[in-house]
């Protein structure tokens, strides 16, 4: 049997909501934009094809953001999380143990620089920091 959890569905929304705002302003010009596109050695033809298939890509991640701060939550509530240090040490054992070690096999197998895989890492790092804290403390 599953132990019973409590999870906070506004909690869960906001820190999804909140990791796409991060990923928004992380890729922007502002920041890791132009080291981004460089990095991944995009031509202006490959920009124009990528913004075409942007609205399907922003839908995507936005559920993938709802599922993994559900996810977390439900963590959160299984540890009986609450406060905000530990709300941070979830995130970092998350972005540690599964996000940092998949994005580093998925990376080694591809064609990309490791400035791409550097910021991607560190916004994965971000935004798995926020979304912990936002579901752990406001439960």
């Amino acid at each position: 049997m599953w132990p019973t959890f409590q999870l906070n569905y506004l909690a869960v929304v906001t820190a999804a909501v909140a990791a796409w705002a991060i990923g928004a302003l992380w890729y922007s010009p502002a920041l890791f934009a132009r080291a981004w596109v460089a990095a991944h050695r995009y031509t202006p033809q490959d920009l124009e094809r990528l913004k075409r298939s942007a609205g399907r890509a922003y839908a995507v991640s936005l559920l993938c953001y709802v599922l993994m701060a559900a996810a977390l939550g439900i963590l959160a509530s299984y540890m009986a999380l609450s406060l905000p240090h530990q709300g941070a040490q979830l995130g970092l054992l998350v972005w540690g143990g599964f996000a940092l070690p998949l994005g580093l096999v998925a990376h080694v197998f591809s064609e990309k620089g490791w400035a791409a895989w550097a910021i991607d890492a560190g916004y994965q790092l971000v935004y798995l920091l926020a979304m912990s804290l936002i579901v752990t403390v406001w439960r």
